[in-house]
């Protein structure tokens, strides 16, 4: 499931092109004017330059050394086409390495619709230009793919660096390069198999034959990308001498077809989907000579109990460790990290863990020296709820806990340089972060990297040589920042800063974050009233809601709350809320959803959102609206059905509607599989509630979506006609899940702006 942060707020910030400015709205067929956008302006600025991120450095890596910095940066503010840029630390200048104008050379870039898809679920559909880059481990060798060509780019002098192209081979257009570690080789899937092609010579050779329509080498399949965070289907080994490779078969899955209704001659893509209780994909792993050339049939398959456990969820191939995979039993409920012999295919458990509602995927992370490995698990047996991080032995066995189970753990940043300690992330309120430097095995106490009394965000590069590190923050107008500094202390030096492009947003977000009590129980919860907000009347309210696992929506940079902030200025109070299943407040507080995916987040999500209309006298109880996007639309489809005493008119946006219909991992994860729990599918199918609908829902999904089909959207809208239940559709013409077009987004915000003032009116005194 795509969370609201993964895709970009999805309408609300995204955005591909530059947008005209919005007509005016025609008036309504009873003659009644619609009702005026304010600032459309910024809406249109929002989307043009996708939430005033274009022009930001992505993609940053440091080189080994620390001497310089590698990114991606887009020409200007409102420019989808990358290229690629250096900063060097010791001058402080930056050049540009590489530009896609210097490669196409005014031709149109080519994106093949396997391209376009694995850039879905990447959540980079709408780059252009120099997407995506590796880096050698010596960091002196980049690879540059582009328009189905693959550059080489040789930086030891980085003020004169080499830029060749690789020879065009034969096989298709290539998926998914990358580089050997050793920087000899490069490996790409092209028409369903797996190739490595040479640097020095271009000779390409294939590792596999054999693809057809169900069976494809090298890729990882749907789930994997879309649910696990896996985006490889092939792993060089540290010493570049192997290659580990999946086989996926489909033939067992039903086969999704997206055609385009407005262009009925334009052909339709087909697509393998794994549906909630139906078949998976047929997923193994086999290790190769990384030269190509070797019958397949002499490849070594990796060999674990796949039956049992048929998700391969991690591959790891750290240096000076053996090769370690995590797999996962079709439940989740019970995983194996597995260490490989590359030479029989055999496989070692090194930790077995289990838990009766779901396991939440992490990974492992081999100290550099191979003496052990780091572990982030909730299995921890002293009572405490939360993410721990323990030092294991390399036969997995328990060495130390680095990271106690009540120190609000959120993430492993990285290893210091000389490999002693652990940078992580620690988030106390689940709002904002904190950074701080634990020992690995001295008894030493952690400190603090960061302002633990600032409620901000963090993020970290680290160099793997040296103590230089690149850390991004928001500054005092809300916009990101870069500095490089030097040692992991509070006072580190400033090396430096990385320069952005994006264009100034002109407002600051005014959030005020609060928590609600629900039985007994606190919600964080954040409120963004108008600019021009005046005391003396009373506002329609709208929560702006997302409600599933895996994401928050109250999240401390202001930044994060722009759209809100527009919506709000058109004359609402604007609520989020994190009730019971959004992750970081504990182990139990986020499986209080196991079996029914909407009747804990429904209950307190209407409960506080009555309660800070209590709290704030301005909020009018009795006009709340509610809108969402992915199952932030499935949230508000079932609160328009369910809870019309308290949500008098809904927005949906891209809504999951039967959980039949969504994948197999996410689904299954939370829901059970179907025929064990056909109670809890009915009750959390809004198909289930159709003629119970009572007030105003506005149904809104892309026809191209191919995360959430518009099969739900169908579905919904054929039950409630069949019910007699009036409603709005608006399907949107070839887009996938996540909303692009600024036109589009600009227009589809004022529809929403425009159905709320319709269904819930405009400030009134109080």
């Amino acid at each position: 499931m795509s969370t609201l942060t993964d895709i970009g707020a999805a309408l609300f910030a995204a955005a591909t092109l530059a947008a005209p400015a919005p007509a005016a709205q025609a008036p309504h067929a009873d003659g009644r004017q619609p009702p005026a956008i304010k600032n459309a302006e910024f809406l249109e600025q929002l989307a043009a330059t996708r939430g005033f991120s274009l022009g930001n450095p992505g993609s940053v890596r440091l080189t080994p050394t620390g001497d310089a910095v590698l990114f991606l940066r887009a020409s200007g503010p409102r420019s989808f086409v990358s290229d690629l840029w250096v900063y060097d630390v010791a001058s402080g200048a930056e050049r540009v390495l590489l530009t896609a104008d210097q490669i196409l050379r005014g031709q149109e870039e080519v994106l093949t619709p396997e391209e376009l898809a694995r850039r879905e679920r990447a959540r980079t559909a709408s780059a252009r230009g120099i997407a995506s880059y590796s880096l050698s481990r010596d960091g002196r060798t980049l690879l540059v793919p582009l328009s189905g060509r693959l550059f080489v780019v040789d930086i030891t002098d980085r003020a004169a660096p080499r830029t060749r192209e690789l020879p065009q081979a034969d096989g298709g257009f290539p998926i998914d390069p990358g580089l050997s570690p050793d920087a000899r080789k490069v490996a790409s899937v092209r028409g369903g198999n797996l190739y490595v092609q040479d640097v020095a010579s271009g000779a390409q050779a294939a590792i596999t034959s054999g693809a057809t329509g169900h069976v494809t080498f090298g890729a990882a399949e749907f789930v994997a990308q879309e649910e696990m965070g896996r985006l490889d289907g092939y792993w060089f080994t540290a010493d570049s001498r192997s290659i580990l490779y999946q086989r996926t078969d489909t033939a067992g899955l039903e086969t999704f077809t997206i055609a385009d209704p407005a262009n009925p001659g334009r052909p339709a893509q087909t697509w393998p989907y794994p549906r909630a209780g139906r078949a998976n994909a047929d997923v193994r792993l086999f290790v190769a000579p990384a030269d190509g050339g070797t019958p397949q049939g002499s490849h070594v398959e990796v060999l674990w109990d796949r039956a049992r456990f048929p998700y391969l969820a991690r591959v790891d191939t750290s240096e000076n460790a053996p090769v370690t995979i995590l797999v996962q039993d079709r439940a989740q409920t019970e995983q194996l990290l597995l260490r490989v012999d590359l030479a029989t295919g055999a496989t070692t458990t090194l930790v077995r863990e289990t838990d009766p509602a779901w396991l939440v995927l992490s990974g492992v992370r081999w100290l550099r020296d191979g003496s052990g490995f780091l572990w982030m698990t909730q299995q921890d047996a002293t009572g405490d709820d939360g993410w721990r991080l323990e030092l294991r032995n390399p036969d997995g066995s328990l060495a130390s806990v680095i990271v106690a189970g009540d120190q609000h753990l959120a993430g492993v940043e990285g290893l210091t340089h000389t490999g002693d300690a652990v940078l992580v992330s620690r988030s106390p309120d689940a709002i904002g972060d904190q950074l701080w430097l634990y020992p690995i095995r001295a008894r030493s106490a952690p400190r603090a990297i960061t302002d633990t009394a600032a409620r901000t965000s963090h993020g970290v590069t680290l160099s793997r040589e040296s103590g230089v590190w690149l850390h991004s923050t928001p500054g005092p107008d809300g916009a990101p920042t870069w500095t490089l500094r030097r040692g992991l202390t509070p006072d580190a030096p400033a090396l430096g800063a990385l320069r952005s492009v994006a264009e100034a947003c002109p407002i600051l977000p005014e959030p005020r974050f609060t928590t609600v009590s629900v039985d007994g129980r606190s919600l964080n919860a954040v409120v963004l009233r108008p600019r021009d907000f005046d005391p003396a009347l009373r506002y329609p309210v709208i929560n702006s809601v997302y409600a599933g696992p895996t994401t928050t929506v109250v999240n401390a940079p202001a930044r994060a709350h722009l759209r809100n902030q527009w919506l709000a200025d058109q004359g609402f109070i604007v609520v989020a809320i994190d009730a019971r299943g959004t992750p970081g407040r504990g182990r139990a507080w986020e499986r209080a959803v196991k079996g029914d995916l909407i009747a804990v987040p429904l209950a307190e999500q209407a409960a506080a959102t009555l309660a800070l209309c209590d709290a704030f006298p301005q909020m009018d109880r009795q006009r709340i609206g509610v809108t969402g996007w992915s199952f932030g639309g499935y949230f508000s489809v079932m609160a328009a059905l369910r809870r019309p005493d308290v949500f008098r008119a809904a927005v949906a946006g891209a809504p999951v509607i039967d959980w039949r219909d969504y994948d197999t991992h996410y689904t299954e994860r939370y829901m059970g599989l179907p025929e064990q729990n056909q109670a809890g599918y009915d009750a959390a199918s809004a198909l289930t509630y159709a003629k119970d609908l009572r007030v105003p829902l506005l149904l809104v999904h892309g026809t191209a979506d191919d995360n959430v089909y518009m099969i739900n959207s169908l579905r919904m809208a054929d039950a409630l006609f069949r019910a007699g239940r009036p409603f709005e559709f608006l399907p949107l013409s070839g887009f996938t899940h996540a909303v692009g077009e600024p036109a589009a987004v600009v227009r589809l915000q004022s529809r929403t702006v425009g159905f709320f003032k319709e269904h819930l009116g405009e400030p009134a005194p109080r």
